[in-house]
């Protein structure tokens, strides 16, 4: 991991072009463009608060118990997972769908999982101004720990990048894993945080939950954002310790693998 980052400098203009690509090509043709990234988050969020506010009745325990209240917090438990899910299966394809830059070229292929994960990012950080904009709106009031919500997710990216390089060298010998990670990431979803608050479950199942990486993530999101407390810092730093190690193998795995793609693609 301490030489990625001089690599990531040295062609980070490639990165970023890599990012901006993909950004833009995947509104490329419709009538407005980059605004479907704003657009998109008011609308998803109007289909959940439909659904779980006004049809299932569901409220967050220790709220308000207004409809509001619970979209904001079901709001951001689904735009943390829909971030790490687009990593996430995304990922088995990353060389794959790339062959000429195996074959043909001398390219810096740990960069892909890099730009898929900003490109996610760019994403997250559009859903989270809808998030902080709703927050303004509806409860007339902004806290200044929203400020660290970044601090919040940069564990988490260091987690989607290692997920990518790590899947992405999996995916070229073994095409399966590209079937597993759609249900894997709909199951992350329905055993987080984001959907069910931990607390109201029973004691034999909660370990289930906080066994999901998402979890920790979410929670702490809404801490800083929602209720306008100070994340855990223990917790965090302990995060990231684990998931930094968690990208060194990753890392090791992926440039250990990479020699075979060529014969394999």
């Amino acid at each position: 991991m301490s030489q990625l980052l001089p690599r990531v400098l040295q062609y980070r203009s490639l990165l970023a072009e890599l990012t901006k690509r993909e950004i833009l090509g995947r509104y490329r043709g419709a009538a407005i463009g980059l605004l479907w990234s704003l657009i998109s988050p008011f609308l998803m969020l109007m289909v959940y608060t439909l659904a779980f506010g006004y049809i299932l009745k569901s409220r967050w325990p220790g709220t308000s118990g207004s409809t509001t209240d619970f979209a904001l917090i079901l709001f951001t438990g689904l735009i943390i997972h829909g971030f790490f899910a687009e990593c996430l299966t995304r990922a088995p394809n990353l060389v794959l769908s790339n062959p000429s830059y195996v074959k043909r070229v001398v390219f810096p292929l740990e960069l892909l999982a890099c730009s898929t994960m900003l490109t996610a990012l760019f994403h997250l950080g559009m859903n989270a101004l809808v998030l902080i904009l709703l927050k303004w709106v509806w409860h007339g009031e902004l806290f200044w720990h929203t400020l660290l919500l970044p601090v919040v997710i940069a564990p988490l990216a260091i987690l989607a990048v290692a997920v990518g390089w790590f899947l992405s060298a999996l995916g070229v010998y073994l095409r399966d894993i590209g079937q597993i990670v759609g249900v894997l990431a709909a199951a992350m979803l329905f055993l987080s945080s984001a959907i069910v608050p931990v607390d109201s479950l029973p004691e034999s199942y909660r370990w289930v939950f906080y066994a999901n990486p998402l979890t920790m993530i979410i929670d702490q999101a809404r801490e800083v954002v929602i209720w306008g407390r100070m994340p855990d810092w223990s917790a965090l730093g302990l995060y990231t310790a684990c998931v930094t190690m968690l990208g060194a193998l990753a890392l090791a795995v992926f440039r250990r693998m990479r020699g075979g793609f060529g014969d394999v693609l």
